[in-house]
């Protein structure tokens, strides 16, 4: 039954009344938020904004806060302290948020299809008590073959590949027509085609006007892929363009002995243990 509690806690928002959107206020803010555990904090003091249509990776070492956060945004943890506004409201009520967890949280072996777990995305298009209708299952294959799919729809969940499984999800916020996508580590133990594969859609996304915020391990994709970077450990260090916000002092605050500097003739190259290694881990 995981991985349906885990689709049941990041869908809980679709009951509830669609949320009106203040299209003066920026997509996303974040007011000092913080979540605080017996054993210490997971997350401190965050505050920034997004503009419609912006593409940030948040980065920092393992147990920074990075799914924390997203997780504080999708609605799934309650911060302690601060807020978050959709739109200039509350999260709760906005369809328009998506989230993807990182695949080692989801019981693949759980008996759904592909086309089951992309439906679960219109739940609140269609209405939660009425069921599918054609049109919306003629919808749901439009959308697999958007994301390479197509011929997959009866295909068992953990009979994908991984970059699979991450396009499904992907398919998913398309159906419940997300216009804020949350993506925890959806490239971790992907292959690069796989994960060229998943940026291509998220170029098609980016120029519908859709907004994502990814948390990546791999600091060099940040800086080429990204127009904007948050660096945190548990408090946000920097948020801004990859030179900025992946500077050798920022860098060096956020990792500490976990980073070396290298000198070239080129510069100073910043060299970062940023992964333990796999993809079946946890790691905020």
């Amino acid at each position: 039954m995981a991985f349906l509690k885990e689709l049941r806690k990041t869908t809980q928002h679709l009951r509830k009344r669609h949320e009106p959107h203040d299209e003066d206020a920026p997509i996303l803010r974040t007011e000092n938020l913080s979540l605080g555990y017996e054993s210490g904090p997971a997350l401190l003091d965050v505050s920034f904004y997004l503009e419609k249509g912006s593409r940030l990776a948040v980065v920092g070492p393992n147990g920074a806060g990075k799914s924390t956060l997203l997780k504080i945004i999708a609605g799934v943890l309650e911060p302690t302290q601060g807020k978050v506004s959709i739109y200039g409201h509350e999260p709760v009520g906005h369809i328009c948020v998506a989230y993807v967890p990182q695949r080692s949280q989801v019981d693949w072996s759980f008996p759904a299809t592909v086309a089951d777990v992309v439906m679960m995305g219109r739940i609140g298009q269609m209405g939660l008590f009425r069921n599918p209708s054609s049109k919306d299952w003629a919808y749901v294959d439009e959308i697999l073959e958007t994301v390479g799919l197509g011929g997959f729809a009866q295909r068992q969940i953990s009979q994908l590949s991984g970059g699979q499984q991450q396009r499904m999800f992907i398919a998913r916020s398309i159906a419940q027509e997300a216009e804020l996508m949350l993506m925890d580590e959806p490239l971790t133990g992907l292959d690069v085609k796989s994960q060229e594969d998943i940026f291509q859609i998220l170029d098609r996304l980016k120029a519908e006007g859709v907004t994502v915020l990814i948390s990546l391990h791999d600091l060099q994709m940040a800086a080429e892929r990204f127009e904007l970077v948050i660096l945190l450990n548990r408090r946000m260090i920097e948020i801004g363009a990859p030179e900025k916000a992946l500077s050798a002092e920022n860098l060096m605050t956020a990792y500490g002995g976990k980073m070396q500097i290298v000198s070239t003739s080129e510069g100073d190259i910043p060299l970062v243990d940023t992964c333990c290694g796999g993809d079946d881990h946890e790691h905020d």
